[in-house]
């Protein structure tokens, strides 16, 4: 096990589980404290949408599907209406249901139950480097393509002037895209590069990210922003009139 005083990434970086699973919730406090991580713990979905919003510092939410009451679901779609907080759902095996709409709602990833407790701290670590990535190109940075600006310094999108909110996940992707405009981004790519993760076959979770930017994008304008090499990946246009 990784112990704290080895463990450079976690910096007592603070994390919620929401799951109403009491056994299995301080099995995993126990296994996340010694890897470095401050957790704490709510046993159902409202206790833990009022702990998600409080104020208090959380850096990544570990977020059941299925609880009582308020289920992943219901805490999922309410949090992200003031809180763009990273999330990681946690669902049940084979469930495609579950995990696309987790994905559709906002989450930035999944992790199908059982799971080893290894794999768990391999994609919360995935999450941290990625924020860490971004928190440390924030300089005076701005791309603006295709009538799509995006500011590395205040972590803002706006297309053809409107402000557009994206996950932090979605808001990796469309840099990625944005970086490499008019070129071939493979789903591939944007798996390791932004989920920190290889591709898996029928994993569809790039898919439905890139779906939700173009849904968000479509806000301010119809133009097909971002293109679909069939069996490939994406492609930012450079222009409305881009082919």
């Amino acid at each position: 096990m990784e112990t704290a005083t080895t463990s450079t990434i976690a910096q007592l970086r603070p994390i919620l589980i929401i799951d109403d699973d009491r056994e299995l919730t301080e099995m995993l406090k126990t296994y996340l404290e010694g890897a470095g991580y401050q957790i704490s713990i709510a046993n159902d979905g409202a206790q833990g949408l009022a702990l998600a919003t409080s104020g208090t510092p959380v850096d990544l939410i570990l977020l059941d599907v299925m609880m009582p009451q308020m289920d992943g679901f219901e805490v999922l779609k309410k949090l992200r209406i003031t809180h763009h907080t990273p999330v990681l759902m946690l669902t049940a095996r084979g469930d495609d249901y579950d995990r696309i709409l987790g994905l559709e709602l906002g989450a930035d990833d999944y992790l199908p139950k059982p799971f080893n407790h290894r794999e768990l701290v391999a994609r919360i670590k995935a999450i941290f480097r990625r924020l860490e990535l971004t928190n440390s190109s924030r300089q005076q940075q701005e791309l603006n393509i295709n009538n799509i600006r995006l500011s590395m310094d205040r972590q803002t999108v706006h297309s053809h002037g409107q402000e557009i909110t994206l996950t932090g996940t979605e808001f990796a992707i469309l840099r990625l895209l944005m970086v490499n405009a008019g070129q071939l981004v493979t789903k591939d790519d944007i798996s390791q590069k932004v989920l920190g993760k290889p591709l898996l076959a029928f994993d569809r979770s790039i898919d439905m990210h890139v779906s939700n930017i173009r849904k968000k994008l479509s806000l301010a304008s119809h133009d097909e922003k971002i293109k679909t090499i069939r069996g490939s990946g994406y492609l930012l246009r450079i222009s409305s009139c881009f082919s």
